[in-house]
């Protein structure tokens, strides 16, 4: 876990006198979550590369000696009817004060004039995301979709000569269909993924032990499903699933309505075949656990745990959403799937009858992962921000 940056920090450090300082917005940085993820490793990276940065956001966790210049953003986190118009308010004062070289943007989330955003939800096309099934909390989601669509469109026309940075070739193409007229500045550079870290075998022995103290016998295949917005992602056909794929069990690592999917598992009789082992920060252990990964989901934009889990050597069932499209071969690395239970399930018995089909296509996702390192990310940022200063 990072040590969390301390506000107002100036230990910047030395730096190159080519190195472009740089500012990035976002609501929270950090180890838990994929966008946030994604920003701590890009903010990291150009420090190695003697960047100069500063970051506006509700929480920066990230090493102490990483030298950045954290301003926080005081505000709740929840809920979001309330907490997003607060930083977007909160947040654009401080970056109008605290801005240095360019300013990235994690999305429509301040109204200053900003030089990148970096798109990783179109909220124009993007559906509205209830943690819980209650009506209330599916107002509140419709409430705060509708609001995020009129602060998407302000946002981007106070920025419209920004260079609008999608995080899959997906999003890309959702951002020039619902705003044409930000095309010609709208390209993709796609999430990097951490392939050192995420490993085949690397943690065959914690593994085992996991496996022991969760109660899993012996020889039972595990399908590992990480993530939260289980209506979304995908969880409630997978548990049907599991009613036509004897020998399987899931790993569901995210929050939920766990009670309600729970129940739901245990009218199809297979309420003991779910492993619920919540929010963790050591995703990588999850994916050691597992035989293959499932996300049959509705909508994403890159999706990091799929790539996570093509790094870790998993075979990959996934839904042809954005990123995910851009990195599975069906029958080389995994297979497209969609959100039925029958047809999810079909992949899944064939997976658990042939263990040299995992392997294979285990490897094949591994191949495939190596093409989306950090350092790729990186270098492509650097170089759009010395485009970005360069024009002036």
């Amino acid at each position: 876990m990072h040590a969390q940056a301390e506000p107002g920090s100036s230990d910047v450090g030395e730096r190159s006198p080519l190195a472009t300082p740089v500012t990035i917005v976002a609501h929270d940085v950090g180890d838990v979550g994929g966008m946030e993820r994604v920003l701590a490793e890009l903010i990291l990276g150009l420090r190695a590369r003697g960047h100069e940065l500063t970051v506006i956001a509700r929480t920066c966790a990230l090493p102490a000696s990483a030298g950045v210049r954290f301003h926080r953003v005081w505000g709740p986190r929840r809920p979001a009817l309330l907490a997003y118009p607060w930083f977007m308010f909160a947040g654009s004062i401080v970056t109008a004060l605290r801005r240095r070289g360019v300013v990235q943007a994690t999305g429509a989330i301040v109204l200053n004039r900003v030089d990148v955003v970096a798109v990783h939800y179109c909220h124009q096309i993007g559906p509205a995301n209830p943690s819980r099934s209650s009506p209330l909390f599916r107002l509140h989601a419709a409430l705060v979709s509708r609001m995020l669509r009129v602060a998407e469109r302000l946002c981007f026309r106070a920025s419209r000569g920004a260079a609008f940075v999608g995080v899959s070739e997906g999003v890309a193409a959702e951002v020039r269909e619902h705003y044409p007229e930000l095309g010609a500045r709208t390209t993709a550079i796609h999430n990097g993924v951490d392939v050192e870290g995420f490993a085949p075998g690397a943690r065959e022995q914690e593994a085992r032990a996991r496996r022991a103290q969760l109660g899993i016998a012996p020889g039972r295949l595990l399908a590992a499903f990480v993530g939260s917005e289980w209506e979304r992602k995908g969880l409630e056909p997978l548990i049907r699933a599991l009613a036509r794929a004897p020998g399987w069990d899931v790993l569901v690592a995210g929050d939920g309505d766990r009670e309600r999917y729970q129940a739901l598992a245990d009218s199809l009789g297979v309420g003991e075949a779910i492993h619920w082992l919540g929010v963790t920060r050591d995703v990588g252990l999850v994916y050691a656990l597992a035989d293959a990964f499932v996300l049959p989901s509705a909508y994403e934009t890159f999706s990091l745990v799929t790539f996570e889990a093509a790094a870790s050597g998993l075979p990959l069932l996934a839904t042809p959403v954005s990123g995910v499209r851009e990195l599975i071969e069906d029958g080389r690395n995994g297979y497209l799937i969609d959100r039925e239970p029958a047809t999810i399930a079909r992949r899944l018995v064939q997976l658990g009858g042939d263990a040299g089909l995992r392997a294979r296509l285990g490897a094949g996702a591994r191949e495939s992962a190596l093409a989306f390192g950090w350092g790729e990310m990186v270098a492509k940022h650097e170089r759009l921000y010395a485009q970005v200063s360069a024009r002036g």
